[in-house]
């Protein structure tokens, strides 16, 4: 677990404090080893329901609308180290099984937030694709994320925003696609297992055309992925902080990628 609070537990007088984190992010931006940094970045954005009874938020959709305003200044953050791809969970499957009375607010900030991508600095130079079971969510909701892949559609950069999205259900889908084309092409039945292997069922994950990611992020404190892109961080390393995500700030996105161009990646070997 890497705990970013620890470094700036002294009592230090709140008028200071922004000065002395604009100079301490200035140091660890200019330390840090752009040649080492991730490439492509999974992050689990945890912890909003839990921001928002420990600030004593009004509601969840408050505490929602500060997470999304995070998304976007991390898109901005990720830009400024031109890390090439980035893929975002937003949504799981499990989180659909949430009451409605909760989940609709949830909605409507997130049609917000992909109407208002665009016209943000974040939203330049990228290259937005969803995945996961789109078919699950509401109309009005998959209607403006098609529009805003078709607002970002020619950038350098990927963004890979992940709603109603399952890792399990992705390579079940994976495996189901491979299958078929093989029946399809002929293949004998005694003969399709033999014909499926690893680079089969990567070439048919949802956006098999994005490297895998290097690192996978997530905030709030949880250990574990919950199904994140099972397939793909097979080799990724892992952070798990303990900041909410509302709450996750720039210091500690810079302490993160410190932590990652620190370590020795092997691969499983």
């Amino acid at each position: 677990m890497l705990d970013l609070s620890k470094e700036w537990r002294l009592v230090i007088p709140k008028p200071l404090k922004k000065p002395l984190y604009r100079i301490y992010e200035q140091r660890l931006l200019a330390s840090l080893d752009r040649g080492a940094l991730p490439r492509h970045i999974g992050v689990i954005h945890d912890g909003h329901r839990r921001y928002a009874r420990a600030e004593r938020l009004p509601d969840y959709a408050a505490s929602y609308r500060v997470g999304m305003a995070k998304f976007v200044e991390f898109l901005g953050w990720t830009a400024e180290l031109e890390i090439p791809a980035v893929t975002c969970w937003l949504l799981s499957t499990e989180n659909l099984e949430r009451p409605e009375a909760e989940l609709a607010p949830y909605y409507e900030v997130l049609i917000e937030l992909f109407d208002r991508i665009p016209e943000t600095s974040a939203g330049r130079d990228v290259t937005v694709r969803f995945i996961g079971s789109l078919d699950l969510l509401p109309s009005d909701l998959v209607e403006e994320a098609k529009r805003l892949q078709e607002r970002c559609s020619t950038g350098s950069r990927r963004v890979t925003i992940a709603l109603a999205y399952g890792g399990r259900q992705e390579i079940v889908d994976a495996v189901r696609e491979l299958i078929g084309k093989l029946a399809a092409d002929g293949v004998p039945a005694d003969e399709i297992a033999a014909r499926i292997n690893r680079d089969e069922i990567s070439a048919r994950m949802y956006a098999s055309d994005i490297p895998d990611p290097d690192l996978v992020l997530r905030t709030s404190g949880e250990a574990r992925l919950s199904g994140f892109l099972l397939w793909q961080a097979a080799y990724a390393e892992y952070l798990f902080v303990d900041v909410y995500w509302p709450a996750f700030r720039h210091v500690d996105f810079l302490r993160a990628m410190r932590e990652y161009a620190s370590r020795e990646r092997r691969f499983g070997r």
